[in-house]
């Protein structure tokens, strides 16, 4: 007992019991375990998210490059030296360059005009539509060939996908799981 206490036997004393104290923290870890698992799937969604932006952003921005510069402009996945990847796995990330020869592929560094590096996340794959692993935009703004759709896929899960039209524009579709992203 503090002196206030021994005092006036009438004042009650300030403070916690180890009873109260047990209870707050229980009530406490409660709160975390089950706000942890909650917080988890907020980030997964904020990640999918950021990236389906990032890609939406990235292909309007060729498109303008095209429109404005009168030079086809391409968008594919990155392979991580200088050029573009055979396959459909954006996942390490995408260019952007010039392509007046139109060979598919940056001949000069400095037809290189962007490269974004994909958002660093274990479970997530980034795919697009097989047989087509680029978009290639004209110097009128539109997207040669058919249209091409780029899944964000966690698992064998499709989460979302940007998908790029023949026109050229670029947009964000939340799907229902389509299969397309099994192994």
């Amino acid at each position: 007992m503090n002196r206030t206490c021994r005092a006036a036997k009438h004042t009650r004393c300030r403070g916690f019991t180890l009873l109260e104290a047990s209870i707050v923290v229980t009530l406490v870890s409660l709160g975390v375990a089950v706000a942890i698992p909650s917080y988890h799937g907020l980030l997964q969604r904020q990640r999918e998210s950021a990236t389906t932006n990032l890609l939406t952003s990235f292909m309007a921005s060729a498109r303008s490059t095209a429109i404005s510069y009168h030079t086809p402009t391409v968008v594919c996945p990155y392979d991580g030296q200088k050029g573009c990847r055979a396959d459909s796995d954006w996942t390490q990330g995408w260019m952007m360059f010039y392509d007046p020869d139109g060979n598919r592929q940056p001949d000069l560094p400095d037809e290189i005009l962007r490269m974004e590096h994909a958002p660093r996340d274990a479970g997530l794959r980034i795919v697009s539509t097989s047989g087509r692993p680029r978009a290639t935009f004209l110097a009128n703004g539109s997207a040669a060939g058919s249209n091409l759709t780029i899944r964000l896929c966690q698992g064998s899960t499709t989460r979302a996908a940007v998908i790029v039209n023949r026109s050229g524009r670029a947009r964000v579709e939340r799907t229902a799981d389509d299969g397309a992203c099994a192994d």
